[in-house]
């Protein structure tokens, strides 16, 4: 499902750039009628990708869901990294996430996160 919300975002926003396009040819007084209606049409796509957006980040998975809901999380230092063994067995139930794993991305990450259900 999150695959075909962001294909129509994409082609969306692909016609949101063609009619900007469109527009910024078009002499506003020889062709004010189409402007309008280019327009129009350009506002309904902007909501239109808003509006899956939204769907798009409300459906995060249950596992990323389960994460946000967990009272702490912080970004694991360069330091702590080097010994995620060491960390892991000091903080019980500890889940640490890369932001370049799909849950990663999904999530929006920047850093390495760790998210637990007891302070750390």
């Amino acid at each position: 499902m999150k695959e075909v919300e962001k294909n129509e975002i994409k082609r969306l926003s692909d016609r949101l750039d063609a009619i900007k396009h469109q527009q910024a040819a078009l002499s506003l007084v020889e062709h004010a009628e189409k402007y309008a209606e280019l327009e129009q049409e350009k506002a309904t796509l902007e909501s239109e990708i808003e509006r899956l957006r939204g769907v798009r980040a409300g459906k995060l998975s249950k596992e990323a869901q389960k994460l946000l809901q967990m009272p702490f999380r912080r970004e694991i230092t360069k330091k702590e990294q080097a010994d995620m063994g060491k960390l892991k067995k000091s903080v019980r139930g500890l889940v640490v996430v890369h932001p370049m794993t799909a849950l990663g991305r999904e999530m929006g990450l920047k850093a390495m996160t760790g998210f637990a259900s007891s302070e750390f």
